[in-house]
């Protein structure tokens, strides 16, 4: 498999609440976006592959690849959904980066989907519990922000871990999202409001968590010689796919070897630093997957940025800032830019193709080699880690 993969069109809608538009409107904004980006017709596009977690519980739909081809006006074509929870996208990614550096497709869709607001709370609970153990875990009451609370609470047991050092998390991550129009919070908050906002689970508050969003993104893949044409045409720079790694962990927490380490992004992020040739200390950027703020704190540590236990030193010292020695979540991050499932790896993978083309704007890191995304799925099961360039 020698074929180089770019990415040379990226689309995505507001992430929030979209009390007007359905799961296919959404899809059809992003996907048309990104074809324009690209300048492409529906003839070229050879494939699609959709992340979408819970369609059937969140607006009673399954079959969603077949609507995702039909409704973006490219039926015939084959469309194939893919689902890892919250690592979804990241996974559709996985999937049409192998499929064009196979040589056996030259240009494929990657999307994402999710639309989570047409149930009542409660009932998006349910359904994201989905993504961890119903067995052993969901059937006895436990949740998403509970798993993840006990995560921190290990997290500062063993490494002395504040929880000043976690709501500055979410306070940087506002801040980046603040200046990403995509975002669903477009505002900054500070380490005191974070503390003292609504407790979920101890010692998680409501501004520790990302919130429940609608969204759509997706991004164009080629084969070299197509992406070159392409590009030649847009006047864009291409965008190179360097890396793809996956692992899985045990699917209940309380299986894992640590309840503060990460073995999947620890196997993910080993095996996509070694396809690309390069070492943590070579990223310029990373976009993680921030579902609660303790896990932005994990994903660094297991991705090599620090070492174990100095996640939280390094966000309060600055250095995941935009402006620091590995700029965490420039878009505002899950907690910020805002989680539909489905649609956030290929998201992470959108904010990545803007840092390298030097469109981000207000958050844009200077002069990145090498970005960065970390895409998980539940309570860190799945880990799926890309690594882009613009100087492949």
């Amino acid at each position: 498999m020698g074929n180089k993969v770019g990415i040379v069109g990226i689309g995505m809608t507001k992430f929030g609440e979209h009390w007007n538009k359905g799961l296919r409107e959404l899809i059809v904004e992003a996907g048309l976006k990104a074809v324009h980006d690209a300048n492409l017709t529906g003839e070229e596009i050879q494939a699609i592959y959709g992340g979408c977690m819970a369609p059937g519980l969140f607006v009673g739909q399954e079959h969603i690849s077949a609507l995702i081809a039909d409704h973006v006006g490219l039926g015939g074509i084959p469309s194939t959904r893919v689902e890892a929870a919250c690592a979804s996208g990241g996974l559709a990614l996985r999937q049409a980066y192998l499929a064009v550096r196979s040589g056996r497709l030259n240009v494929v869709v990657a999307g994402g989907v999710e639309k989570m607001t047409d149930v009542p709370t409660n009932l998006a609970t349910v359904a994201l519990m989905g993504a961890g153990d119903e067995e052993w875990e969901g059937f006895y009451g436990a949740t998403f922000p509970g798993l993840y609370a006990l995560m921190a609470r290990r997290h500062m047991y063993e490494f002395g871990t504040t929880r000043e050092q976690l709501a500055m998390v979410a306070v940087k991550n506002h801040h980046n999202g603040a200046m990403n129009p995509s975002a669903q919070f477009q505002y900054e908050i500070t380490v005191d409001k974070v503390l003292k906002s609504a407790p979920v689970a101890d010692p998680l508050t409501l501004l520790d968590c990302s919130p429940i969003t609608d969204g759509a993104a997706s991004v164009i893949l080629a084969s070299e010689e197509k992406a070159k044409k392409i590009a030649k045409e847009t006047g864009k720079e291409i965008i190179w796919i360097a890396s793809s790694g996956q692992a899985s962990d045990t699917l209940a927490l309380h299986d894992r070897d640590s309840l503060c380490k990460t073995k999947a992004a620890v196997l993910a992020g080993k095996e996509a630093y070694q396809q690309a040739g390069i070492k943590p200390g070579d990223i310029g950027f990373a976009e993680v997957h921030d579902c609660f703020t303790i896990a932005e704190i994990m994903a660094i540590e297991g991705l090599g940025f620090c070492n174990f236990g100095e996640g939280g030193k390094i966000t309060e010292n600055g250095e995941t800032a935009v402006n620091g020695r590995i700029p965490v979540n420039t878009s505002g991050g899950l907690k910020a830019k805002g989680h539909p499932i489905g649609a956030t790896g290929i998201a992470q993978a959108i904010e990545a193709t803007l840092q390298l083309r030097g469109e981000a704007g207000g958050r844009q890191v200077k002069n990145p080699k090498y970005g960065l995304t970390h895409n998980v799925g539940g309570s860190g099961a799945t880990c799926v880690v890309h690594i882009f360039t613009n100087e492949y």
